[in-house]
């Protein structure tokens, strides 16, 4: 279940918090937060709490599931241009330069990724969530099995 926020007009240009956009597009949530978090580039900051209210809002559509175990991702970020605040600055000869002070929109949706049955990544999940009295007994039965393999072998 995917969800989605939007931080509108805000006063960077597009192409700068397009830097930061392609740096955590695709990324998982864990990791993005990560990295916008000792990012020195200005739009970090607000990616990083629109990733947040994101994911506050998939908290609230699936409240029945944990964070941590959802493998949230980042699908789809997005910078749109917004408005251009034009001005103008007075230049020599008594001609005046136009200043374009431009602004973005800044969409994000995560979702969780669903490994595929059979992948490894899949299989690693399922192991991972055994409980521990039968990932020991596997362990002993793999080794039984290798020891009495190089017994057979040096035989």
């Amino acid at each position: 279940m995917e969800a989605r926020a939007k931080l509108s007009n805000v006063p960077t240009s597009p192409r700068k918090m397009r830097l930061v956009a392609d740096m955590v597009r695709g990324q998982k949530v864990t990791r993005a937060l990560g990295l916008l978090k000792f990012e020195a580039n200005s739009g970090a900051e607000r990616i990083e709490k629109l990733l947040l209210s994101a994911l506050a809002n998939w908290q609230q559509k699936n409240e029945d599931e944990r964070i941590e175990d959802a493998n949230l991702y980042i699908k789809e970020i997005f910078v749109d241009e917004g408005r251009q605040l034009k001005r103008l600055r007075p230049a020599p000869q008594g001609r005046g330069h136009r200043i374009r002070k431009r602004s973005n929109h800044v969409t994000l949706v995560i979702d969780a990724k669903v490994e595929r049955i059979g992948s490894k990544a899949a299989i690693e999940a399922v192991a991972a969530t055994t409980t521990e009295g039968k990932a020991t007994k596997t362990r002993r039965s793999s080794a039984k099995k290798s020891t009495e393999t190089t017994a057979q072998a040096s035989a």
